[in-house]
C-alpha cells in the first residue's frame, strides 16, 4: 500500500521549518523550536544574534486563507499607525504568507515580530491603565477602516444563537445544563433587544483581549499579539472579554470582587481618556460577556479532534455552566 491514509492535523517539524525560516528570511544560524498546540500551532525562531520571532502554522480547517490576509492586512494598518502589535514579516521575495504542503493539504505559515517581555497574570494599576490607554489607541484605528479581506462578524447569531444550537449534542448525558444554557440564551436575547445599538462603536475588535495575548517587558512597555479570532462587531466586545480576566481572578481567588471592581475602573477611566464609550455600551457587556462564554464553548465544541481533547467532557461543561452562572451573578441583572 503505498498511498498516505487520511490525514486531518499533522505537526511540521520544527527543524525543517527552522531550516525553511533561515533561507526564506535571510535569518543566519535561525533554529526552531515548537511551543504550542492551540488554535494555531506555535513556534518560537532563534538567532544567535538573540533576536526571537514567532511562527504561527494555521491549521487547515481553521481559517481559510482570505481570512489569514484579513489578519495581515489588519496588523499591517494597525502597525503603520504606531499600535503597539506584533505585525507579520516580509520574507526576501516580499511575501507574509507562507504555503506548506502538509500530509492534510495546504496549509499557511507567518512570521511575526516577537512581542518583547512576558505575560502578566496579576497586573499592576498602571499595566491595568496601559491596556485601557493602548485599546483605545487601538480601536480609533479599527474604527475607521474597512479590510479587503473578509473577517469573522461577531453578533448576536453568531456567538449566542447559532453557538446554542450547534452545542446541544455536546450536552447529551449532561441535559439540565443544556435546559440553563437554553434559558440563559433567551434572557440575553429579551436583555440584548431592550439595546439601541445602531449608536454603539464599531469596527475591527481583538476579540480575545486577556493577559495571554499581550505582553510587558521590563520597562512596562506593552504588545499585542494573537489576532487569530479579530473580527468585525462592537469594539466593546474588547471591554468584555478584559473583563473576563477580572472575573477569572475573582474565581480562583487571586482577587476580591472589591478590588477587582477596583482594577476594572482604572480600566475603564484610562480607556475612556482615549476613546468615546456610551453608557449603554458599558451596560451591556454583562451580557455580551454571556455570549463570549457560549462562542468560545462551540469553538472548543467543534475543534475537539484537533485541540481540545485533553479536557473536554462532561466535567468541563459543568464547570462551564457554573462559571456562566457565577458570572450572572456577579455582573447581571435580568
Amino acid at each position: 500500500m503505498t498511498d498516505l491514509f487520511p490525514i486531518q492535523y499533522s505537526t511540521l517539524s520544527a527543524k525543517a521549518l527552522g531550516r525553511f525560516v533561515a533561507q526564506r528570511y535571510g535569518l543566519k544560524d535561525a533554529t526552531c523550536s515548537f511551543l504550542m498546540r492551540g488554535v494555531s500551532d506555535t513556534y518560537r525562531i532563534d538567532t544567535k544574534a538573540g533576536t526571537q520571532y514567532i511562527l504561527k502554522v494555521y491549521r487547515r480547517t481553521h481559517r481559510p486563507l482570505s481570512e489569514i490576509k484579513g489578519e495581515v492586512e489588519l496588523l499591517d494598518i494597525l502597525h503603520q499607525q504606531d499600535a503597539k502589535v506584533s505585525f507579520a514579516l516580509k520574507d526576501k521575495h516580499g511575501e507574509k504568507i507562507q504555503e506548506f504542503k502538509a500530509p492534510e493539504g495546504i496549509r499557511h505559515g507567518i512570521l511575526f515580530t516577537y512581542a518583547p517581555g512576558k505575560t502578566v497574570r496579576h497586573l499592576s494599576n498602571e499595566q491595568v491603565q496601559i491596556v485601557g490607554r493602548e485599546m483605545a489607541y487601538n480601536h480609533n484605528i479599527t474604527s475607521q477602516i474597512q479590510l479587503m479581506y473578509p473577517r469573522p462578524t461577531y453578533d448576536i447569531y453568531t456567538t449566542l444563537l447559532s453557538p446554542v444550537q450547534a452545542l446541544e449534542p455536546a450536552f447529551a448525558t449532561y441535559p439540565e445544563g443544556y435546559k440553563y444554557l437554553r434559558e440563559l440564551s433567551d434572557r440575553v436575547i429579551c436583555k440584548m433587544a431592550g439595546f439601541d445599538a445602531r449608536f454603539w462603536n464599531y469596527g475591527y475588535c481583538h476579540y480575545d483581549y486577556l493577559p495571554k495575548n499581550f505582553h510587558f517587558d521590563e520597562h512596562d512597555r506593552f504588545t499585542l499579539f494573537d489576532f487569530d479570532f479579530a473580527g468585525k462587531g462592537p469594539l466593546v466586545n474588547d471591554l468584555m472579554s478584559f473583563q473576563v480576566h477580572f472575573f477569572l481572578h475573582i474565581v480562583h481567588s487571586f482577587l476580591t470582587q472589591r478590588e477587582a471592581s477596583r482594577q476594572w475602573d482604572l480600566f475603564l477611566k484610562a480607556y475612556q481618556s482615549g476613546a468615546d464609550i456610551s453608557d449603554e455600551e458599558i451596560a451591556a457587556i454583562p451580557y455580551l460577556g454571556l455570549m463570549f462564554w457560549t462562542f468560545f464553548l462551540r469553538y472548543q465544541y467543534e475543534h475537539y479532534d484537533d485541540w481540545s481533547n485533553n479536557f473536554f467532557n462532561d466535567s468541563h461543561l459543568q464547570r462551564m455552566v457554573a462559571w456562566l452562572k457565577r458570572w450572572e451573578e456577579l455582573y447581571c441583572d435580568f
